[in-house]
């Protein structure tokens, strides 16, 4: 059974989700405010293993501030952002929530790479911050 569904724009790419989150972030590094038009992305971290995505996928990568390759994901024919991958985490997927099916649970815990955030950025003071790269999620039981 799953917890979470998503689809693109188009529906061309949809996904399933079996687990829970282990956390949502606003990143704000400037690799992200470029993908979103100039504010954070807000992604759910999933285990890799519970994720179950159908459809054609177009990729980009590259070496991000952080010193690890980013593959971003999105759909091949409309373009719509679908997760991101680290080379250093290949057991976690960012899944952007703009792709996840209403409704769902799912609200940014924590600011990343806050840095990096304009100075107009408007971050939520409850949520937990970080200057740059954060330690990552401890897996779920």
């Amino acid at each position: 059974m799953s917890r979470y569904t998503g689809r693109c724009a188009c529906g061309a790419v949809t996904a399933t989700i079996a687990g829970e989150a282990l956390t949502v972030r606003q990143c704000w590094c400037r690799q992200c405010q470029q993908i979103a038009a100039g504010s954070p992305t807000t992604n759910a971290m999933f285990a890799t293993d519970d994720l179950m995505i159908e459809g054609e996928l177009a990729t980009t990568s590259y070496t991000a501030a952080s010193g690890n390759t980013l593959t971003q994901s999105f759909c091949a024919k409309c373009c719509t952002p679908v997760m991101g991958q680290s080379s250093a985490r290949p057991q976690f997927r960012t899944i952007r929530l703009g792709f996840l099916d209403p409704p769902h649970d799912l609200a940014p815990q924590v600011a990343i790479w806050i840095e990096d955030a304009p100075a107009w950025a408007a971050i939520d003071p409850a949520l937990e911050r970080f200057p740059r790269q954060p330690p990552p999620p401890a897996a779920k039981p």
